[in-house]
């Protein structure tokens, strides 16, 4: 994988790419969820680099891609990565989008359907404004205090067992989030700045329509707010497969890998 800068009004976002493969088509776009940074997919680069072109971020504000200036929106992010991916030449991306990552991937996908090759949600929900309530988007604009005044070790306690089941999940989620040691003002207002985006996203009431190929992938232990109804309801209403992955978290990528590569290379084959 080859380290490169793309230059925003914002800030420099960080992704990695990796263009040699032995098929040029689908591209690998992985994009990880909200505080998460590229390493959430080491184990999906590992299997795929070398089968498919692959890229990975480190989104706006985590990580390498910082200090940014966090003024930005869903729909930023997505031009953005449409902007990377062309300068690429990526012209048959697929989507693969960990929850927050899963959001952008439906944003992208509105505005760019001409463009999507495909779509796989990883423990991601859908956008469309039905799906959630009003008291629950008045508390996804309200959680930067939290973050901020949650004690730190708790914090990283409970986030790394929150999100993942397994021994390399959790320990792979802690090595993420002490990224941020030291600097619990950054990591809560990336984490509020990051919900108050999703739900302005959801309250402009947009279809968020997929048109491409996609697939859902939900663990069954992925306790992420309401994530497991979320998905239900969206495969309900949609028709969109859905693949519920046993004994895995909110990052079922990381708890199942094996798993959830032979997902998208299954899904990969049919594009």
């Amino acid at each position: 994988m080859t380290e490169k800068i793309y230059q925003t009004p914002c800030g420099t976002i960080h992704y990695w790419v990796n263009k040699d493969a032995e098929s040029q088509t689908p591209q690998l776009v992985f994009l990880p969820g909200l505080t998460a940074d590229h390493r959430l997919f080491e184990k999906q680069i590992e299997c795929f680099e070398g089968k498919y072109p692959v890229f990975v971020w480190d989104a706006p504000g985590h990580n390498a891609s910082r200090p940014f200036d966090l003024t930005f929106s869903l729909p930023d992010k997505a031009r953005w990565l449409d902007e990377i991916l062309t300068e690429e030449g990526f012209s048959d991306p697929l989507i693969i989008g960990q929850s927050m990552g899963g959001y952008v991937g439906q944003v992208y996908a509105y505005l760019f359907p001409e463009k999507l090759k495909g779509f796989i949600s990883v423990d991601s929900a859908p956008l469309q404004r039905q799906y959630m309530t009003a008291a629950e988007i008045w508390l996804l604009k309200r959680m930067e205090p939290v973050y901020r005044h949650y004690p730190w070790k708790t914090l990283v306690r409970q986030g790394t067992k929150g999100v993942a089941s397994s021994p390399y999940g959790r320990g792979l989620m802690r090595e993420i989030m002490l990224t941020y040691d030291g600097d619990q003002k950054w990591y809560a207002a990336l984490a509020g700045h990051g919900y108050r985006i999703l739900a302005e996203a959801i309250e402009a009431d947009l279809p968020y329509e997929i048109r491409c190929p996609a697939l859902l992938i939900c663990g069954e232990k992925d306790h992420a707010g309401s994530c497991v109804r979320y998905n239900r309801a969206w495969h309900k209403k949609t028709g969109i497969p859905i693949e519920w992955i046993e004994g895995a978290g909110h990052n079922s990528n990381t708890d199942e890998p094996e798993r959830i590569n032979g997902l998208i290379e299954e899904f990969s084959g049919k594009l």
